[in-house]
């Protein structure tokens, strides 16, 4: 490494990026894996925000909670209560 005058953590960055698949090597499977893994995280954390918000709506009385005759959809409820200022 001296020789070429390569630091190890530049050497290391490399290796790094060669076992994820970033140079020009066929991705390896683990790659292939990891960037699944990390689409998924993403999708749960987006799941997880709007599963709370429609919760949060559904207890303010924003929105009435689906009838369980098959019904995906949530219909917005009339609100008799003025709404609150601020976001809680």
């Amino acid at each position: 490494m001296r020789r070429h005058d390569i630091s190890s953590g530049l050497l290391y960055h490399w290796k790094d990026q060669y076992a994820k698949g970033r140079f020009d090597n066929p991705p390896t499977q683990e790659a292939a894996l990891e960037e699944r893994v990390r689409q998924l995280e993403q999708l749960v954390g987006k799941l997880t925000l709007e599963n709370e918000f429609l919760k949060k709506a559904v207890q303010r009385g924003l929105l009435s909670p689906p009838k369980r005759s098959g019904a995906s959809w949530l219909s917005i409820a009339p609100s008799s209560k003025a709404p609150k200022g601020g976001a809680n």
